[in-house]
This record gives C-alpha cells, sequence and structure tokens, in this order.
C-alpha cells in the first residue's frame, strides 16, 4: 500500500531541494518528495495528516558500542559522588550483601576520573572495602580501572608480566616496580580468561538476543535508523545482529567493524572482517571497516601529544602512540588493497599529525596505479588538534567523527593537569572542521547501560549546540553558566543535524540509499514532537520523536 505523508515540514538533507510538505512512500521508498497541495493520490493510498510537524531524515549513530551496553548488565552502578569514602562504603556494602558465593566477580562502574587528583588508586586502598575476591571499578573514561589484590592474582599477573601494549595497555607500577593496582586500557582483558577460570564463572557478556534487544530499541525509539558499531567484540556479537536480521527484528543498518592494533595483526583483522561480512553479511548488515586504537586518552594523560605533558607521573614526556607514520602507512595500503574502510581512534595532536601524514603517504604511493586509493578514512574523537592541520582532513578527504554530549563537562578538568590551560581550551574544536569544508560526522560511543540515555542524538545536540552539560556541568565559579571554554566552538544546529544525517550516512557508505529525504532512497523518517530550529538550544534534549518510520514502517510511536 502506498502511503502519502502531508502537511508536513520536512527538513529533507537534500540540498537541491532542502524542504517539502509532502512525501509518498512505495515499495520502502520516497517516490515522491516535494510540494503535494492540489496533489491527487492513487486509489488505495493511505494519507496521513502530519499536521504541521517537523520531520527528519532518519539518523545515524556514526561511531557506538550497542553489544558493549548490553554486556554491561551485570555491573553495578556506583553512587555518583567525587567522595573516596563514599565510594568505598558503597563497595564494603554491596560485598557484604552480596557474598562471594553469589557474586565470585565484582565489577563497579564509574568512579570520576579526578577522584584521586593528582594521585593514583591502589590495590591496598580497595583491599580496606573488599579483599575476598577480585573487584574492578572502571574510571568515567572508561580507559582505566582500579582493582584489588585478589584480581591481580586472579589475573595471573605479577611484576614481571609484561605490559600487552607498553605506554597504552598497560598496568601502573610504583618505585620498585610492583603493581599498584591501577590499569590502563583494558590491560587486564588479555588475561581474563585466567581470572574466570580462577573463580569458576563466567558474565553473561555473550550478546544474545534478549539482551541485545532492549538496547537496539532505545537506539530505534530515538530516531536512530543506521549504526556504526565500532568494535565487533565476538563473532556471538555479529551472528546476533545477523539473526535479529534474518528474523525481521532489526530496524536499521547495521556497519560493524573488526579492531587491530599493530602492522603485525592487520592481515589477520582483515581476514576476520571478510570472514564476517561473507558469512553474516546482508543488505542491512555489513563488516567493511577496520578499527585502530591509536593513542589513549587527554585525562589519562597517554594521548599522543606534539609539546610535552606537564603532570607529574609523565611530565617531559610526549604521551604513546600505537605505530608512527611508516607502519600505519602500511597498515593503511593493506586495508586499502583489501577494498576495507579504516577507522581510528585518535586523541592528541601529534596522534592527529601522524595519522594525517600516514594518509597522504599512502594516497601519494598509489597516485600512478590504476585502481588508485579506495579506502575511506575517518577520525574519531580528534579533541586536540595542532591549528596547522586543521585544514587537513578536507584536503585529504578524512571524515571526522566526534561524539557531541562530550562537548561539555562530561570529562570534567582531568586533562588540564596533563595538558596544561591553554591546550585544554582550545580542545573539541570542530565547528572549524565543519567550515574548512570536511566532512563531519557525530555519535554516541556509549559503552554501558549507565550512560545509554545519553546515546539520544538529541541529547548529543543540545550538549554540542551549547558546550554544557546538564548532567555533569563544569564549575560555575570558575566557568561563567557551566560553559566549557571556547563559547566559539558551539557547533550550529544545520551542522549537527548533517552530521547525524547525510555525511554520517557518507561515512558509512549508505549515502546513495539514505541520510536525506529525496526519491529512490530508503524512506526512514523522524517526525519530531517539536521544531528544533525554534527550540532553545538549552533543551533540545527534551524533544522526542513521535515517530520512527524504517522502510516505510512505523517502528517506534505512531503517526
Amino acid at each position: 500500500m502506498d502511503i502519502a505523508l502531508t502537511n508536513g515540514r520536512f527538513y529533507t538533507l537534500n540540498s537541491r531541494h532542502p524542504s517539502a510538505d509532502t512525501v509518498l512512500i512505495r515499495d520502502k521508498q520516497f517516490t515522491f518528495v516535494g510540494d503535494g497541495v492540489g496533489m491527487d493520490f492513487a486509489d488505495g493510498t493511505e494519507i496521513v495528516d502530519l499536521q504541521g510537524r517537523v520531520v527528519l531524515p532518519g539518523l545515524l549513530d556514526a561511531h557506538t558500542h550497542p553489544a558493549t551496553v548490553a554486556a554491561s548488565s551485570w555491573h553495578v552502578q556506583l553512587p555518583d559522588t567525587h567522595n573516596l569514602d563514599e565510594i568505598l562504603e558503597f563497595v564494603r556494602e554491596y560485598g557484604e550483601r552480596h557474598p562471594k558465593e553469589e557474586a565470585p566477580y565484582l565489577y563497579f562502574e564509574y568512579y570520576p576520573t579526578t577522584l584521586f587528583g593528582d594521585g593514583s588508586p591502589t590495590k591496598e586502598l580497595l583491599d580496606t572495602a573488599i579483599s575476598d575476591r577480585p573487584v574492578l571499578l572502571q574510571d568515567a573514561g572508561d580507559h582505566a580501572s582500579w582493582t584489588n589484590s585478589a584480581m591481580l592474582e586472579a589475573l595471573g599477573v605479577t611484576r614481571d608480566t609484561e605490559d600487552p601494549l607498553p605506554g597504552l595497555a598497560r598496568f601502573a607500577r610504583d618505585e620498585n616496580g610492583e603493581l599498584t593496582g591501577h590499569i590502563f586500557e583494558g590491560a587486564h582483558q588479555y588475561f581474563i580468561e585466567n581470572l574466570y577460570a580462577a573463580v569458576d564463572w563466567y558474565p553473561p557478556v555473550d550478546p544474545a538476543r534478549e539482551t541485545l534487544l532492549p538496547v537496539l530499541d532505545f537506539y530505534t525509539r530515538n530516531g536512530v535508523t543506521a549504526l556504526f558499531d565500532a568494535y565487533i567484540e565476538s563473532s556471538a556479537q555479529i551472528e546476533t545482529i545477523s539473526e535479529l536480521d534474518r528474523a525481521g527484528d532489526l530496524n536499521f543498518y547495521y556497519e560493524g567493524a573488526v579492531r587491530f592494533w599493530s602492522l603485525n595483526d592487520i592481515e589477520s583483522a582483515i581476514q576476520t572482517a571478510k570472514t564476517y561480512d561473507s558469512k553474516f553479511g546482508s543488505k542491512r548488515v555489513r563488516v567493511r571497516t577496520l578499527k585502530l586504537f591509536l593513542d589513549g586518552t587527554n585525562e589519562l594523560g597517554n594521548s599522543a601529544v606534539l609539546e610535552p605533558l606537564l603532570s607529574d607521573d609523565n611530565a617531559g614526556t610526549l604521551g604513546a602512540i600505537q605505530m608512527e607514520v611508516n607502519d600505519l602507512t602500511q597498515c593503511l595500503l593493506y586495508a586499502n588493497q583489501a577494498g576495507l574502510d579504516l577507522h581510528i581512534h585518535l586523541v592528541g595532536d601529534r596522534a592527529f599529525r601522524v595519522a594525517c601524514d600516514a594518509v597522504e603517504a599512502a594516497q601519494d604511493s598509489l597516485a600512478n596505479c590504476e585502481d588508485g586509493w579506495v579506502t575511506q578514512v575517518t577520525f574519531a574523537h580528534c579533541e586536540l588538534v595542532d591549528p596547522a592541520d586543521m585544514s587537513r582532513p578536507e584536503k585529504l578527504g578524512i571524515i571526522i567523527n566526534w561524539t557531541p554530549h562530550w562537548s561539555g563537562g562530561y570529562f570534567g578538568e582531568e586533562a588540564i593537569r596533563h595538558l596544561g590551560e591553554e591546550r585544554w581550551n582550545r580542545m573539541y574544536r570542530f565547528r572549524e572542521f565543519a567550515e574548512s569544508g570536511a566532512t563531519v560526522t557525530f555519535s554516541s560511543d556509549v559503552v554501558s547501560y549507565a550512560e545509554l540515555h545519553r546515546a539520544s542524538p538529541f541529547f548529543g545536540i543540545q550538549v554540542a549546540s551549547t558546550r554544557v552539560d546538564p548532567e555533569v556541568p563544569l564549575d560555575r565559579q570558575r566557568y561563567p553558566g557551566s560553559l566549557r571554554p571556547q563559547e566559539s566552538a558551539r557547533i550550529p544546529l544545520e551542522t549537527l543535524l548533517r552530521g547525524y544525517t547525510i555525511d554520517a550516512a557518507r561515512q558509512m557508505r549508505l549515502s546513495e540509499s539514505m541520510g536525506s529525504i529525496e526519491e529512490g532512497k530508503c524512506a526512514n523518517l523522524v517526525v519530531l514532537d517539536a521544531d528544533p530550529f525554534s527550540t532553545e538550544d538549552s533543551t533540545f534534549s527534551s524533544i522526542v520523536p513521535t515517530a520512527v518510520i524504517f522502510e516505510g514502517e512505523v517502528v517506534a510511536g505512531s503517526l
């Protein structure tokens, strides 16, 4: 049956026809987009009067982790406090209420990254709360952990254990070389099977239909009709996604990525990606991207920077980087030969420059080749960029991906002690990328149920357009209105909408079929309860989709 949606205010994201009041949907596609005044519809057409409501193309989340969220269902939420004693008391009381026999391994999230000031957590301190079983506390930046002695013992790691990725995935050590209980970039995950064997228990981490569906439903209800999963953690994960697709329960397009760490394992990652795509791929499910972590985070002081870090524990260093230009260039050439795209986590300005140099070198080396350059490269995060490099993504065709809900105070001021105020003040300047002509996409990058509510694109739009986080605002005494410097970096609504629609579709290689409302594309729409163009920036998060249409079917809300 044909469906005509009339009397709407369609923001099409199609530059040739930026607005419309009527669309006609047939066989899951738009067959008409334009002015419907006086239009005659075929017999049997279902006509819906939208009564002037604003309609957007289906939204795309260009970097997130639905299976990681689903796997966090057994984690314990810590109280929202910066008081160390309160956190320790909560952990202690929770352990008393849930004895070792019931909970042989406890995972708590999140403690503030700034909880210890210039110091670091220790296993001895956590032992005072619980010492009879392994315990892990995850920090709010999700790149460091605090563990007790029992966990280190169960992992089987000692002072003689080599760090999995020196400078990045590593175990903090004291002046005598002993493990402190502070762990960076998931170093414990390399030994986690030892822990599970030691406690004779496995958490419910493999995503199944019943654990994934509630997470995916959240995205759907908030208008997301396609997402990029930035790390496929297991074959079980992509198999479950495929099963949902075959059952007709996948109400969005899914693009997944396979992670690699270095030149030594990229060929294996390429083979895994091709196997996943061949075995589980479909019209809606694709695995065409490799994922690389090039450096760490600014908050932990392990981002790769051009000028020395300032904090006592790493003063004078330039942070950590996983590979330099030559190796990264070779990785890019391997990806290009395989016809795969590359999505790179990079945070510091040195990591940004190294990655730009590698892309430029790889492209130059193929300039005279018949097949040439086919790999699409996306830089995720790009939090600190030297002004001299801001124009390079546009020139090199690099896509910039940012997580808008981080734009305010989500990570506090912890990075200041590593970077200093001047560098901290010029972080998160994505408006300049967009104004240079680069493609900028937006995403949620959520990893747990504790922050899933922040995956709403409308929450992200609010924080990026105000530089104020409504949940974790910066100190008003230091930052008037809790606005994160600089006000000039606030991102315009038009840029944000492009980054959640047509530009995100380009990143995911879906722009031929979605990302805008135009004839021949998938009939993916989000009908809103308010007009974002007349809504106060500080209230964007209150906007709620009243209906979400995916391939011509209402999958959330109603018309």
